[in-house]
């Protein structure tokens, strides 16, 4: 328990991770409270130390203390810049391995899901140091360390070539063909494969080669990865049913497909009706084949037949997958293709697992689909996904009775069901041989000892009716289901068809509480009560929803059994609650003009959201449900709520990329305040979609959405908002090129912010003012704003305006020939937008156009070059346009002017394409400017000419240097 605790520090480990990691598939009822008295013992020999989360426990403890934690800073200050400090530091972090974590526990769970990615680790830092041991003549300690390690990992090829390197550099000729032939052989034997082609041609080097040197060690130009973006291994299946039953032959197959030689991507779609067992089918295939997939397993609901739902569309499903593999939020790119492109090359040499479950239709699976060789990609669906090619395709039809007997023997004991075997035959049959209902009445005899299989043909026989909601090929499950239901006490029923109404398709601990009108801690033992008889599904910590059928059995049976308006009140409940809850989330993300009004009401079952982490966590899980929210809004006549939750969850959803809820919820509140005729309302929303128009590059559309955002709130006189419009405007003045009426936005925001004393605010347009006198020209007047800026401290909410003050303090001092104080600059601000995504690009771009002006091309073009490689790994691509053209006129001064015209026509196009009309300007003159016959005459006149108009037009001193170009023509 300790040790779990320890390898998560700092992180919750929820009740079923632990459950999981102690028993495997293999609980004992008591298995909660037996954790409980650990934690207590832990508790009292560790004070302080272990903390109690909403779903587990915490261990909150320094990472230097723990081995593990001390491994990994070692390794991550492995410089590959510097072998001789990489090599201590990896010696050191080797040193802290004492053995196999966890060994002797003894469950497979944990062995496959923890122990097996930190050994993955382990060996991946053994190769790091052998390399780099090799590097620095150090063959002799590479067989020794080796040695023991060879025997010990025998199929480890990697380690193998190290290994048989080293010998042969320290003179074991012999020695070094031996130990080839020991792994090909244990290859053959054991997988029936051959080494893999570097392991072959270093054999052959060694056959032929009189001297060492003749063969680089392998690994030593390049023995560290580029660990910026470190992929994640994780392991997200749900839990395994251990008594799985039926279906061996389906499962056989299965395994089979995944076990394959065959290395391309194979993808194995699993159809069948609703409640068939196809989720449960590809959850058992992949806890089978986890260790033929190491780089991870990966689990995502698509709700392609949830109830009342929308199925998820594909950008919104690649950002889950991909935010799961290490790629962060700020990283993701806008579009679908791009964030298919994303996924695509992150999965590249990996051996992965993927479940996409519940699938839809073939266009929302064709963009997630791997096409890495070595990967799998289960695919559960009630439809055939006509389109898929080269694909493997199961239908699964019901339970045959053998099966279905079993499924209940393994539940209830074999002595039960052959006691009864007949009356047991008739309740698999009156199931219909359906896996839900049999797994419900199993369930339900199962907390019933007493119950006997005549007793419950019997209630199955008398509750038995055609339900029409819930027929499945023919056979009705209802009764099946209403079993369960009946067997409830009076709180559990009515919690049951409360969640029914739920909004939305999942609802979290204190959303229940709301829905429910009970305190959190009842709220939490009715959940589990109905978890327990599995008519709730608890996909993560304290999260609940309702099976799809099981959902259209409540609300249906709601409908006659609950007091009338008992649900619409607990809808209104809960919509509330959302509603606070987001305010609170929204004015974490950042500062805001409407947020927290006073008409609305409190909530006692509030969630407490503490930072800006814990905003974007419960946005990241509820975005969906707060979409449904406003729905519920819109459709009951609440103009005012509809408004208010839009804006509260804006922010989110253009952090994450997600333009399509954005849109359509401005939209809605739009529509909900022109009905009200909320002239505010209006306003507010406009500003939202406004903002959202900007972000999708509409910017006409954009200007005259705020422009009129902006008149509304002056009218009304609400200055916060006007200043929020105009903040905005700003920003789309900027990307349009109209840098006046930029200046003048900005500088109206600033004097607000300075009279209100908002320091977050001001240090905002302080850097923005700063930038655009840059583009002016204006260099000493940027210089000062961005020194201005930095001296306003360092407070962690104005960190992201001192990064930009301090690279546009490098840039001016560019500009005003102070080369090594620009130098000094830009490093800094390389260094402190480390991670930040832009905010980084931008900095080492400009750091390149330092060292071009300082004369010093060679450097110039890999910053350059850099930078346009960390957009390409970011997926944030708005920058390419100003990064080429810079790129290219730095080609241009090194006179590599071929690299030049390339590089510049590239970022003609994109700015074109992107109506980025100063970068368009820029980049014709770069390409004006270039010698014949490069560029001849004529077009370069045309393409100076376009400059001159757009600078003139701007009002920028660039329209010298097109003048000046043009007459030297």
């Amino acid at each position: 328990m300790l040790g779990v605790l320890l390898v998560h520090a700092g992180r919750e480990v929820t009740f079923d991770q632990l459950i999981g990691y102690l028993w495997s598939d293999d609980p004992p009822r008591t298995a909660r409270s037996v954790i409980q008295v650990q934690i207590s013992h832990l508790r009292r020999a560790f004070p302080g130390m272990i903390s109690t989360t909403s779903g587990g426990y915490l261990a909150d403890v320094t990472p230097e203390r723990v081995d593990l934690h001390r491994f990994r800073r070692l390794r991550e200050e492995a410089d590959p810049k510097d072998p001789e400090i990489a090599f201590s530091r990896l010696s050191e972090a080797l040193e802290c391995w004492r053995g196999v974590p966890f060994s002797g526990v003894g469950s497979e769970h944990l062995y496959y899901s923890v122990v097996s990615p930190l050994l993955e680790e382990r060996w991946s830092a053994v190769a790091e140091w052998a390399a780099c041991a090799l590097s620095l003549g150090r063959a002799a300690e590479v067989v020794s360390y080796l040695t023991p390690i060879a025997r010990e990992e025998p199929l480890r090829e990697r380690l193998h070539h190290l290994f048989i390197t080293a010998l042969w550099h320290v003179g074991e000729r012999a020695a070094a063909l031996s130990a080839y032939e020991e792994i090909r052989s244990r290859l053959a034997e054991e997988l029936g494969v051959d080494p893999d082609p570097d392991l072959t041609a270093l054999h052959t080097q060694i056959l032929r080669a009189d001297t060492s040197e003749l063969t680089p060690p392998k690994g030593i130009n390049a023995p560290f990865p580029d660990r910026k973006d470190v992929f994640v291994v994780r392991n997200d299946l749900p839990r395994d049913i251990p008594d799985f039953a039926g279906r061996r032959e389906t499962l056989e197959h299965l395994v089979g497909v995944g076990t394959s030689k065959d290395e391309r991507a194979k993808v194995c779609v699993i159809s069948g009706s609703g409640g068939s067992g196809k989720t449960t089918l590809a959850v058992r295939a992949g806890h089978e084949l986890v260790s033929h997939f190491p780089d991870g397993q990966l689990f995502i609901d698509l709700y392609g037949y949830t109830a009342e739902k929308k199925p998820l569309d594909e950008g919104a499903a690649l950002g889950a997958l991909l935010r799961a593999v290490g790629v962060s939020s700020d990283n993701l790119p806008d579009s679908v293709d791009e964030r298919s492109a994303l996924w695509r090359a992150t999965l590249r040499g990996k051996r992965l697992l993927v479940v996409l479950d519940n699938a839809v239709s073939y266009a929302q699976v064709n963009p997630i689909l791997p096409s890495a060789e070595g990967t799998l990609t289960l695919i559960t669906t009630r439809n055939d996904l006509a389109g898929l090619s080269g694909t493997d395709y199961i239908s699964l039809s019901m339970l045959a009775e053998e099966s279905a007997l079993e499924l209940l023997a393994k539940v209830l004991g074999e002595e039960r069901v052959v006691r009864e075997r007949e009356r047991a035959l008739r309740v698999v049959r009156i199931c219909g041989g359906l896996p839900l209902a049999l797994r419900v009445v199993a369930g339900r005899m199962l907390s019933r000892p007493k119950w006997s299989f005549g007793h419950v043909e019997r209630r199955l026989s008398e509750q038995s009716r055609r339900f029409r909601e819930l027929q499945v090929d023919g056979q009705n499950v209802e009764a099946a289901i209403d079993l369960s239901y009946q067997s409830l006490n009076q709180d559990q029923r009515r919690a049951f068809l409360l969640l029914g109404d739920m909004i939305g398709n999942t609802v979290d601990l204190h959303g229940a509480s709301a829905l429910l009108d009970v305190e959190p801690e009842e709220a939490d033992d009715l959940l589990q009560g109905l978890v327990g008889v599995c008519l709730l599904e608890e996909p993560e910590g304290d999260v609940y929803r309702l099976h799809d059928l099981i959902g259209d059995f409540s609300r249906y049976r709601g409908w006659k059994d609950l007091e009338p308006g008992e649900s619409d009140k607990a809808r209104w409940r809960l919509a509330n609650q959302y509603m606070v809850v987001a305010q609170r989330a929204a004015d974490l993300l950042g500062p805001r003009a409407h947020g927290n009004p006073d008409q609305i009401s409190g909530s006692r079952y509030t969630t407490e959201l503490l930072d800006r982490s814990e905003a974007e966590s419960w946005f990241d899980i509820h975005q969906d449900n707060v979409a449904d929210v406003i729905d519920f809004f819109s459709a009951g006549e609440s103009e005012e709520e509809v408004w208010r939750m839009a804006d509260a969850v804006w922010r989110f959803y253009a952090q994450s990329g997600n333009m399509g809820l954005l849109l359509t919820s401005q939209e809605k509140a739009l529509r909900a305040s022109e009905k009200q005729g909320s002239q505010r309302g209006r306003a507010v929303t406009l500003i939202g979609m406004g903002i959202a128009q900007c972000l999708s590059g509409r910017f006409d559309s954009a200007l005259a959405l705020l422009v009129e955002a902006k008149d509304l709130l002056a009218d009304l006189g609400d200055e916060s908002g006007m200043i929020r419009a105009l903040a905005n405007l700003g920003i789309v003045y900027e990307r349009m090129g109209r840098f006046r009426e930029c200046v003048e936005c900005i500088e109206g925001v600033l004097d607000y912010a300075v009279s209100q004393g908002d320091k977050q605010l001001e240090a905002m347009q302080r850097g923005n003012l700063s930038a655009l006198y840059l583009t002016q020209g204006k260099s000493r007047e940027a210089l000062e704003m961005s020194e201005r800026l930095l001296a306003m401290g360092s407070d962690e909410r104005l960190e992201t305006s001192r990064i930009q003050a301090m690279r546009v303090s490098g840039e001016a001092r560019t500009a005003l020939g102070d080369f090594e104080g620009a130098y000094k600059a830009l490093h800094k601000a390389v260094e402190m937008a480390e991670g930040k995504s832009m905010k980084e690009i931008y900095a080492q771009n400009s750091l390149g156009v330092a060292y071009r002006a300082g004369g010093r091309f060679s450097e110039a073009i890999t910053e350059h070059q850099t930078a346009l490689d960390l957009a390409g790994k970011s997926g944030n691509r708005s920058g390419d346009a100003e990064i080429l053209t810079d790129l290219g006129i730095t080609y241009s001064a090194a006179s590599r002017h071929e690299e030049a015209l390339e590089t510049l026509e590239k970022a003609l196009v994109t700015a074109t394409e992107r109506e980025e009309r100063y970068m368009v300007a820029r980049a014709s003159l770069a390409l004006g400017k270039l010698p014949e016959p490069i560029v001849t005459a004529d077009r370069a006149r045309d393409l100076l000419t376009d400059a001159l108009l757009i600078f003139e037009e701007l009002g920028l001193p660039e329209a010298d240097q097109a003048r000046e170009a043009l007459k030297n023509l």
